[in-house]
């Protein structure tokens, strides 16, 4: 294996791009949260219609995931990264501006491709660069996703507050991805290198076509690892969607602060990943993944049962902390399947990842509705303990 002494002298320069983009995904994703209040106010949409809306931008996604696999097979992870980046940052400001709802639907759904592309392209890419490595980055690259998600929850706004024209400030936004992959983009790995690296370390080589990539996702590791990735990216998308509900009418606490308990989560999450790399190296994935999961289900429990604000939100900070590094693992696991192109198997556990976090809180709201919002974190905090147990007995390392 490789040793950093012995990298192409390019290797750090492509991390450092892989951390950009991963930074723009996330920064170009969380830029059209708070744009979701114009947009209803804007189209006159009741709840149950923004609902639906909204359901467009992850359908965009998981319809483009699938698809990302063979396009990074066939044309390289950088090709793909640079299309989906424009095809994110040119439907921003769209999304600020459209004033009818199909066309806004079209819009989210572009948005989402784009977003579903970016993800797995830079999963792949992000592999290919561990490798070279041969230690763990993934926490690293996933940690600079979180900050670009808090940037772009918070940037717009503040550009806003500090008297920009809306759709200044979103075109701003914009402009700055566009800026990030333009320069970065002769830094990230060209197809025929990914190819290099990856008959290097004995990963399949070839260019998947869409009937071997479809068996790829049969493969019963592939799946395994898909399954896991649902579990937790339910949890994350039960935070985003629930936690400010669960705070202002579970725990009594004040409307305008009822979006601390993501922005612990978000803060805990980004902090854990930034320094999940050495983490990892010293504990090994599966303690990861295995104490993780538990940590992450005792924050729920503590969140629930706790009678303080303060309880709850130390319960949300311990599931950030414990979740963090969980998928960056499964990624780096799924790059290393035998039998397997990364390019499928990421976009396969991608892709079945996503539908957690689209569907779960649907699912959440259901159980909700049926018996109480305590009750479904309680469904999540089991969920964790399942995914404990049942990875503690799997072999990937």
């Amino acid at each position: 294996m490789m040793t950093t002494t012995s990298l192409p002298i390019n290797a750090s320069k492509a991390r450092l791009a892989t951390q950009l983009i991963f930074f723009v995904c996330g920064l170009g994703m969380a830029s059209w949260a708070p744009m979701v209040p114009y947009a209803k106010d804007r189209l006159a949409l009741n709840d149950a219609d923004l609902g639906f809306l909204l359901l467009m931008l992850g359908a965009g996604a998981m319809v483009m995931m699938p698809t990302s696999g063979w396009l990074v097979g066939r044309f390289g992870s950088c090709v793909v990264i640079a299309g989906a980046v424009l095809i994110m940052a040119l439907a921003l400001p769209l999304l600020l501006l459209l004033s009818s709802t199909i066309p806004m639907a079209v819009a989210l759904f572009i948005f989402g491709s784009g977003v579903g592309a970016v993800d797995v392209a830079m999963n792949a890419h992000g592999v290919q660069v561990q490798n070279l490595y041969d230690k763990p980055i993934m926490s690293s690259l996933h940690g600079l996703f979180s900050v670009g998600g808090l940037f772009g929850s918070l940037g717009l706004g503040f550009l806003i507050k500090l008297g920009l024209n809306p759709l200044y400030a979103i075109s701003s936004i914009a402009a700055l991805m566009i800026l990030i992959a333009i320069t970065q983009y002769r830094y990230l790995f060209p197809a025929d290198t990914e190819r290099q690296v990856a008959a290097r370390f004995a990963i399949v080589a070839e260019q998947p076509t869409p009937g071997k990539q479809r068996f790829g996702w049969l493969q019963s590791s592939v799946l395994f690892l898909g399954v896991m990735c649902f579990a937790i990216f339910l949890a994350e998308g039960a935070v985003l969607d629930w936690s400010a509900i669960f705070l202002r009418d579970v725990k009594g606490i004040e409307p305008e602060l009822a979006g601390l308990g993501y922005a612990a989560f978000s803060v805990a999450m980004a902090t854990m990943r930034l320094v999940g790399d050495k983490l990892v190296a010293r504990l090994n994935s599966k303690t990861v993944v295995v104490g993780g999961s538990l940590l992450g289900s005792l924050g729920l429990l503590i969140a629930i049962l706790s009678p303080w604000v303060y309880g709850a939100l130390l319960g949300f900070v311990l599931l950030g902390f414990g979740a963090a590094n969980i998928v960056p693992v499964f990624f780096s696991a799924a790059g290393k399947l035998p039998d397997v192109s990364p390019t499928v198997s990421l976009s396969a556990i991608t892709t079945i990842g996503y539908t957690g976090l689209l569907t779960g809180p649907a699912l959440l709201g259901f159980i909700a509705e049926q018996f109480s919002l305590s009750t479904a974190l309680g469904f999540l905090a089991l969920l964790l303990v399942i995914v404990a147990l049942v990875y503690r007995v799997k072999r990937f390392d």
